[in-house]
């Protein structure tokens, strides 16, 4: 029998992660639906798939991961910078009420866009945008998440989270990262604690790596 969803909750369950909501999640939504045509059979491995512009997806049991840190309620206003082939902004707008997914490449924008509108998801919105300025003109924003390295938090990302919000990057040159909770205080984003070693794509931007 082909693997598929409910198989991958399972490989993510044995990675460590526990909130029921996320693996909910992550046993709802196919992944196959969000990978190339020509990857689908991997779609249920715990890997990386290669998807254009040089760009990979994130393994599962990190995305959910990541998803677990920002311990979503399901009211939430979240920013999503770097949407990919939509699989992770597709788990994001089931465990929140609103998703703005800002990313750079169109190619990949139209392919999520696609993607996610055959899968049924009308509460996310994908914008071709420098994901490192945020989205102001939709901020301010519950929680954010960033699926590409820097070495800090860009300034913009961290003023458009609400007091008490929380937000989720790999910090590191991109290859040797650490994926990281920050919280929005009195005085600025503070860390909170770190979630897991990884290895990302960088983050380019104007508040983030040169692209040239």
């Amino acid at each position: 029998m082909a693997a598929g969803p409910q198989d991958l909750a399972r490989v993510v369950r044995l990675t460590g992660v526990r909130d029921a909501r996320v693996l909910e999640t992550v046993a709802q939504v196919p992944r196959a639906a969000f990978v190339p045509t020509v990857a689908r059979g991997h779609a249920y491995r715990d890997e990386p798939i290669q998807i254009p512009g040089g760009q990979v997806t994130t393994q599962p049991s990190l995305v959910a991961r990541m998803l677990e840190a920002l311990a979503l309620e399901g009211h939430e206003r979240v920013l999503e910078i770097g949407t990919g082939y939509g699989w992770q902004t597709a788990l994001l707008a089931r465990l929140a009420a609103d998703v703005v997914s800002v990313e750079r490449l169109p190619e990949l924008a139209r392919a999520a866009e696609r993607n996610l509108r055959r899968h049924g998801t009308a509460n996310a919105e994908v914008i071709v945008a420098d994901g490192t300025a945020g989205m102001e003109a939709r901020a301010p924003f519950d929680a954010i998440v960033v699926a590409a390295a820097f070495t800090s938090v860009p300034a913009p990302l961290a003023a458009q989270l609400v007091p008490g919000g929380r937000l989720v990057q790999p910090i590191g040159p991109g290859g040797r990262d650490e994926v990281t909770l920050f919280e929005r205080g009195g005085k600025g984003i503070v860390r909170r604690r770190s979630v897991t070693p990884a290895h990302f794509v960088r983050l380019y931007g104007a508040y983030g790596f040169d692209a040239d």
